[in-house]
C-alpha cells in the first residue's frame, strides 16, 4: 500500500464537511469519527502553535519543542513521525481527533496497527514502535514482571469501565438464582468483573483482592445470589453472549462490536486504577514528542470530546 495510505489516522472527509462535524462534535454517540485532512507544510510545522483554524482542536502544545525529540524521523513535510500501536476504539479515534493539533505542532503519529496483540509490548520495549495505547498500568506492570520489560507509564488517558450487559434483562434486580454470567478470564479484567458482581451484592470476595487487584472464582467466599460464573477469553464473550443470562465485558469491546444489549451495572470511573495509558520504553517518557501526545490526549478538548461522544462508555482519566 502506498505510504500515504498506510496510516490509520488518515482523515477522509472534505475540509468543509469536517468543519461542520467538529462544530457538532458530541451530538452523536456513534464510533464513526471522521474529520478533515490537515495538510501540513514546513511553514505550518514551524509556525503551528497559535491554533486559529477551527478544524484544529483548541489544544496548546507550545511547551513542547518537537525538534528536540530523539524519536522517529522527519518526513518530507518537515513533520517528525513517530510510530504507535493503538486499539481501534476509542484509542485510535482519540488520536485521530488530536491529529491536527499534533501536526500543527510538528508531529505526526503513524499507526502501524489498530489492534494490539501479544507482541505489542515487546515491540515497544525493543523500539519497533515508539509507544502503545491500548492497556492499563496493572496489565503492563504485570507483563513487565513476567517478561523482564522496563516499559513505563507516560500518562493516564481514559478509563473504559467494565460493565454487565444482558439481552434478557433490563435491570440488575431481575437477576435470579441459577442465572449464568460470562466474565473475562485474564487476571486484571477477571478481578474487575468479580468486583462489580460484589459491588452489586451478588457475591463476596476475599478481602485480599482489593490490595492485589487480582481475583478468580476461587477468591469468592460466598454467593449472595446463586449465579453460575463462566470464565472465558475476553474475545469470546460477545460472540457467545446469547448463551448467557448476562455477561461482563470491557466497554471498548462493546463499542467495537456495536452491541445494543442493556447495561445492567457498571464499574465506577472514580479513583479507578485501570486507566488506559500511553506506554513507552523506559527513558522515552520525557521525550518532547511523547509529552506532546500525552498533553494532547489529556487536554480539556479531548475530555469534552470523550464525554460527548462515548456517553459514559469511556471516561477521561483523573
Amino acid at each position: 500500500m502506498k505510504k500515504n495510505l498506510t496510516k490509520t489516522l488518515k482523515l477522509t472527509t472534505s475540509l468543509l464537511v469536517s468543519a461542520a462535524m467538529l462544530a457538532a462534535c458530541g451530538q452523536t454517540t456513534s464510533t464513526d469519527n471522521s474529520g478533515a485532512s490537515q495538510e501540513s507544510s514546513n511553514e505550518n510545522a514551524s509556525d503551528a502553535l497559535a491554533i486559529t483554524d477551527p478544524q484544529v482542536p483548541d489544544i496548546d502544545l507550545s511547551a513542547y519543542d518537537i525538534s528536540q525529540s530523539k524519536l522517529g524521523t522527519v518526513n518530507s513535510d518537515g513533520l517528525r513521525e513517530i510510530t504507535a500501536i493503538a486499539d481501534l476504539t476509542p484509542h485510535s479515534e482519540l488520536l485521530e481527533y488530536v491529529e491536527p493539533a499534533l501536526e500543527a505542532a510538528g508531529l505526526k503519529v503513524v499507526l502501524v496497527a489498530t489492534a494490539a496483540d501479544a507482541t505489542t509490548l515487546e515491540k515497544t520495549q525493543n523500539g519497533e514502535i515508539d509507544f502503545n495505547f491500548y492497556a492499563h498500568w496493572p496489565y503492563v506492570n504485570d507483563q513487565n514482571e513476567t517478561n523482564g520489560f522496563t516499559i513505563v507509564n507516560a500518562g493516564d488517558i481514559h478509563v473504559e469501565p467494565i460493565r454487565a450487559y444482558s439481552d434478557k434483562y433490563t435491570s440488575a434486580d431481575e437477576i435470579q438464582d441459577g442465572d449464568v454470567v460470562a466474565i473475562p478470564n485474564d487476571a486484571t479484567n477477571e478481578y474487575r468483573a468479580l468486583k462489580i458482581l460484589e459491588d452489586q451484592g451478588l457475591i463476596t470476595l476475599d478481602d485480599s483482592t482489593d490490595s492485589t487487584l487480582s481475583a478468580t472464582v476461587d477468591s469468592i467466599v460466598s454467593y449472595e445470589k446463586q449465579i453460575e460464573i463462566v470464565e472465558l477469553d475476553s474475545a469470546q464473550i460477545i460472540p457467545t453472549k446469547d448463551d448467557f443470562d448476562f455477561f461482563i465485558t470491557n466497554t471498548n469491546k462493546a463499542l467495537e462490536a456495536g452491541i445494543t444489549s442493556n447495561v445492567l451495572f457498571s464499574e465506577s470511573g472514580e479513583n479507578n486504577p485501570f486507566a488506559n495509558i500511553i506506554a513507552v520504553a523506559q527513558g522515552n517518557e520525557n521525550d518532547p514528542a511523547i509529552l506532546a501526545v500525552v498533553a494532547a490526549l489529556r487536554s480539556d478538548a479531548v475530555k469534552k470530546f470523550i464525554e460527548e461522544k462515548y456517553n459514559g462508555a469511556v471516561i477521561p482519566a483523573e
